[in-house]
């Protein structure tokens, strides 16, 4: 059957989902500049050739870096993708009711573009790991690279196994920014300046990040299954609803959301206490979270769990788009790092 160029460019945009590439883009760039930086100019340090001066610390990746890093993690993400569609054939006929890998793009043409997208990620990390000084790094992106894989073709197919997995490597997306960052300012600080703060108030706030990121993908990756149900079923799939039913599975759900919502507060309580980002995590985040909650438990439609499921992808969003509330609370100093 002959697909026309338009149709072509339009399945292969969904097979690499773009705009979850672009929100892994934007998570990393704002991690970089709404965080990162702003942290690193707040920290005290005096250097060597200008002492009893005390200034703020400054980025040391280059922002040609910065955008070999971004690639190389969006080309294995998107690798991720293809590869999870090219297993996942019956199944999304079940579940989605049409596929593109074996109609619009072959699985000859998936394998091709997820070994090229896995290639140049791959290569793209050792580079820059190469120039940080620590080698090892650029390993982080062929586990990776390995994992997606090994996901698609084994462990999505295991009791929650592949929900961890996909939940990992999401809050894996910010770290990044903070991994390989962070030994470059440490390796030009400790050599050049006479007091030195460290490096871990970076790894603190950029956590607390992934652990959201962590949270709020496992929840919706236990939705997705929910969804999923049927062709999971009919394949032998060991996912949550296939092994333990689907309402036990909603029930996890709704405990990782009352989780979720406990531990934001609890670190706003704890390290922030501003009305700034109680006001945002009570609108954004909160009352979202309420209402997925609600549609989780209500749901026995595939419509409804994928409203859920939209929109706990809105609230992903808006845990990444507080960083630069956050940007702002750190640049006026009102923070606790």
């Amino acid at each position: 059957m002959k697909h026309f160029p338009g149709k072509i460019l339009s399945d292969f945009i969904h097979l690499i989902r773009l705009p979850n590439l672009l929100l892994v883009a934007l998570t990393m760039i704002l991690m970089r500049y709404a965080i990162v930086r702003p942290l690193l100019n707040a920290l005290p340090v005096e250097m060597a050739d200008t002492p009893g001066i005390i200034s703020g610390m400054e980025l040391q990746t280059s922002w040609i870096d910065f955008i070999i890093l971004i690639m190389s993690t969006v080309l294995i993400t998107a690798g991720g993708y293809v590869i999870n569609d090219y297993f996942d054939i019956r199944t999304d006929l079940i579940n989605r009711g049409s596929v593109i890998v074996g109609n619009t793009i072959s699985r000859r043409m998936a394998m091709m573009y997820h070994n090229i997208f896995n290639i140049l990620g791959v290569a793209g990390g050792f580079y820059l790991s190469f120039k940080t000084g620590y080698f090892w790094l650029g390993v982080i992106f062929l586990l990776v690279s390995g994992l997606l894989y090994f996901y698609s073709a084994t462990y999505k197919r295991q009791f929650l196994i592949g929900n961890i997995v996909v939940a990992v490597l999401t809050a894996l997306v910010p770290l990044m920014v903070v991994l390989f960052e962070a030994p470059s300012v440490f390796r030009f600080y400790s050599l050049n300046a006479i007091s030195f703060p460290g490096v871990s108030p970076l790894f603190t706030w950029v956590g607390g990040f992934a652990l959201f990121a962590f949270m709020t993908t496992l929840i919706r990756e236990i939705v997705k299954d929910i969804e999923d149900f049927e062709g999971d079923s009919t394949f032998g799939r060991n996912t949550l609803p296939v092994v333990a039913g689907i309402m036990v599975s909603k029930i996890v759900a709704e405990a990782l959301i009352v989780i979720t919502i406990f531990l934001l507060y609890l670190v706003w309580h704890l390290y922030m206490a501003d009305l700034l980002t109680l006001g945002y995590i009570t609108v954004f985040i909160f009352i979202p979270c309420v209402f997925s909650g609600i549609k989780i438990f209500i749901s026995s439609t595939k419509k409804g769990l994928h409203q859920a499921s939209r929109t706990i992808k809105l609230i992903m969003l808006a845990g990444v788009l507080y960083s630069v509330v956050a940007g702002i609370i750190i640049t006026t100093g009102n923070f606790f790092a």
